[in-house]
């Protein structure tokens, strides 16, 4: 069964993250603001991979536009699919 997290980023230009997943697959993303190109091209790359592959390709990846430096969307992407293993017991 199909499920939707929503997870807000933190210290990025993207304000929100919609995740459609069902069992340890991600099946949609939808990113709100955020650099509109790459966050649609990560989107479609992410579709039908499996959560821990996701993390591990973009678990650490930082972006000088952060607010910190110290993350990016595609971090904080991994780190909601981490909540969401968490909440999932996966």
């Amino acid at each position: 069964m199909e499920k939707t997290f929503i997870y807000k980023p933190s210290d990025v230009c993207s304000q929100q993250m919609r995740i459609v997943y069902e069992g340890d697959v991600v099946k949609h993303l939808t990113v709100v603001r955020g650099c509109t190109g790459n966050l649609l091209g990560i989107s479609k790359l992410v579709e039908g991979m499996k959560i821990d592959e996701v993390i591990s390709r973009l678990q650490g990846i930082h972006c000088p536009g952060s607010r910190t430096g110290a993350t990016s969307c595609p971090d904080q992407l991994s780190k909601a699919l981490l909540a969401i293993k968490k909440e999932e017991n996966l």
